[in-house]
């Protein structure tokens, strides 16, 4: 039922439990990974459009939302794209929260425009970054994912802070035996590791 390579579920959700196996630091990335992504993706509103196409108009409690083809929008249709392969019912859920957060973005860009917008962002960012980095010091005592794997860490946060949720909420996995396949992977690299630093030490 697993698959490999770049759609590797369990490689993946191992790779990133194993670095995130404290349940208050769990607790913490529930809490700032989606902010991340959608703050991201707001400060993309200000890119320019990737095709010679109109903006579209949309109505919103009777404002005009503007929603442009730009990198925010390839930002979001990547990371969709990306969680619908590797779960098509956790997937799609992602991919609309990825779609939501384009949505929202673009409509909170467009009213704080870009000199408002940029520094609302770094606040946002540097807050949630900071209370993530607190909880891997503090309560998992390792670094974090991102200094190990940057591109698999970025690309596979918000996914698997969701699938904590569903998980821990109602029982979910993408297929019969999964949690307790990634479960043993998770608990074989945590002693590899362990192993690894205790010969160093030695």
């Amino acid at each position: 039922m697993g698959r490999s390579g770049l759609v590797d579920l369990e490689k993946h959700f191992a790779f990133y439990g194993a670095n995130h196996s404290n349940p208050i630091n769990i607790f913490i990335h529930m809490l700032f990974v989606w902010p991340i992504f959608f703050t991201s993706v707001l400060l993309l509103y200000f890119t320019p459009s990737l095709f010679n196409l109109p903006h579209f108009e949309l109505l919103q409690f009777g404002n005009n939302l503007n929603l442009a083809l730009n990198f925010g929008f390839l930002f979001s249709l990547i990371y969709a794209l990306f969680y619908v392969c590797l779960d098509k019912k956790a997937g799609s859920l992602a991919a609309l929260l990825c779609f939501i957060c384009w949505v929202g973005g673009s409509s909170l860009a467009g009213r704080l425009g870009f000199s408002l917008a940029w520094k609302v962002v770094l606040a946002a960012q540097l807050f949630c970054w900071t209370g993530q980095f607190i909880g891997h010091g503090v309560f998992e005592k390792r670094a974090p994912a991102i200094l190990e794997n940057l591109s698999q860490a970025l690309l596979m946060a918000p996914f698997f802070v969701l699938l904590e949720a569903l998980q821990m909420f109602y029982g979910y996995e993408p297929y019969p035996g999964f949690h307790a396949s990634v479960q043993a992977k998770i608990e074989a690299e945590i002693k590899r590791r362990q192993d690894k630093k205790q010969n160093k030490i030695s």
